[in-house]
């Protein structure tokens, strides 16, 4: 009984003959650049999360540079990020001479820490980046609040989070559709993964959303005329094509995760070593992650018993943004510091059977 952290292709054969079908489709077409599907794909994807314009492009980390662009900030502008990330999310900012404030995330939600994010506002603050971690939302309310009295753009990482819905005041809105941009990534492994690389930008504003696919296409609206400085970052018609046949499944995958979910949930519930996900009341979780809190054991000790019987697990992250040589920073992070030597996460898929997960379960149990 083999069990992978994620079962690509357990998921693809339960939906080859359509995922064939649309890639015949594109290769018959030889349109495999900015072909009819890529279009046909951002209006669905569109939509799902009720945005009024999805940009599709080459990979999550491209997606977050474009939108940095589009805002025209200037070398030396600060953008807060929370330190409990992926390296991606303060990678771009980096790049482009932005410099990445690093804040604490929340011990329950690892979501950035809305206190530390108001407390490392300055007057070079110009945007923040709320990650939307594991498959559950941010304190959006909370930041959207703070951004407004202070000018702040937002741009929200929803790589792990689409399909998530977030209930602000009254309404419900979907992950990425809130901030001034949302960006996501396709990588295999997501929620919604293409079978390469792939990304897109999410946004409500029109002047927005114009310069972002001008940035994607070398910076033109027209062919032969660049009118801003842009990069290459298309988001190929076969990948397109995958995406969106498997859009149509979306709510279906994100359902069989929570489930999951639920299992986990039941079996860990009350341990003394075992601190099961936290879920925040205003949002939905989409567990692209089932992350667990290890208390009074050895995280590593366990991870290699799990390994050592067949069961595959992951450590999101092991060394934090403050500690990574080219984003040091002088600073205390004790909660960023303290999950990264106690997070586990456990098998999550949209194929994993009851038997599967009962042998994890098991086999956890048996250590903890």
């Amino acid at each position: 009984m083999s069990i992978q952290m994620v079962d690509l292709k357990g998921q693809y054969l339960k939906i080859s003959n359509e995922i064939n079908d649309s890639i015949q489709e594109v290769i018959d077409s030889t349109a495999f650049i900015n072909g009819p599907k890529v279009k046909e794909f951002a209006q669905n994807l569109e939509a799902y999360v009720g945005v009024k314009h999805v940009i599709p492009c080459a990979n999550g980390t491209d997606a977050l540079q474009v939108a940095f662009m589009a805002l025209d900030l200037n070398p030396g502008d600060e953008v807060i990020v929370p330190c409990f990330t992926y390296v991606a999310t303060a990678e771009v900012i980096a790049l482009l001479g932005l410099v990445p404030i690093l804040v604490d995330v929340d011990p329950k939600t690892f979501q950035i820490d809305t206190r530390a994010f108001e407390s490392a506002i300055t007057d070079k603050t110009k945007a923040v980046v709320p990650v939307h971690l594991f498959g559950q939302c941010a304190d959006m309310e909370t930041i959207l609040s703070i951004s407004n009295q202070h000018n702040i753009y937002v741009v929200e990482d929803t790589a792990q989070a689409i399909g998530a819905h977030y209930t602000l005041g009254s309404e419900t809105r979907g992950a990425g559709t809130m901030g001034h941009f949302g960006t996501t990534s396709f990588f295999p492994s997501k929620n919604l993964g293409c079978y390469g690389d792939g990304g897109a930008i999410f946004t409500n504003d029109d002047a927005l959303a114009e310069k972002a696919r001008m940035i994607c296409n070398h910076g033109q609206k027209k062919k032969y005329h660049h009118s801003v400085v842009g990069v290459n970052s298309r988001l190929d018609t076969i990948q397109a094509a995958v995406l969106d046949v498997k859009l149509k499944y979306l709510d279906e995958y994100n359902a069989a995760r929570q489930k999951v979910a639920e299992v986990y949930d039941a079996a860990f519930a009350n341990h003394p070593a075992l601190e099961i996900p936290f879920r925040d009341i205003k949002s939905t979780h989409v567990f692209h992650q089932y992350t667990l809190k290890i208390n009074g054991l050895d995280r590593d000790h366990l991870k290699q018993h799990l390994a050592d019987n067949g069961i595959p697990s992951m450590v999101y992250y092991p060394v934090p943004l403050n500690r990574q040589e080219a984003y040091k920073r002088v600073g205390n992070f004790p909660i960023t510091d303290d999950l990264c030597t106690r997070v586990l996460s456990l098998p999550m898929s949209t194929e994993l059977t009851i038997n599967q997960q009962q042998k994890v379960i098991e086999t956890l149990l048996n250590f903890a």
